[in-house]
């Protein structure tokens, strides 16, 4: 899992019929930025939990997808 903040949007036309129900965020995760299924109705400016791999895959009824945004974070510890 990661910790990052969403950065903006990623719009596609056309999708697998699997993610067409599907929102992509951008997400600054500190080392880089990368793209994210939408669980969560996230938005610009949210500091959000990211899971990545086979869980963000699972987590998302198998579909193809690499990273799932899970969880809005209303606090980080030590921040």
């Amino acid at each position: 899992m990661k910790t990052g903040i969403v950065t903006g949007s990623v719009w596609a036309t056309r999708k697998a019929d699997c993610l067409q129900r599907q929102t992509f965020l951008t997400v600054d995760v500190g080392d880089g930025q990368i793209v994210a299924s939408d669980q969560v109705g996230a938005g610009v400016g949210d500091r959000v939990l990211v899971v990545l791999g086979t869980t963000a895959a699972r987590y998302c009824m198998e579909a193809p997808i690499d990273a799932a945004i899970v969880a809005i974070l209303d606090a980080k510890e030590g921040a």
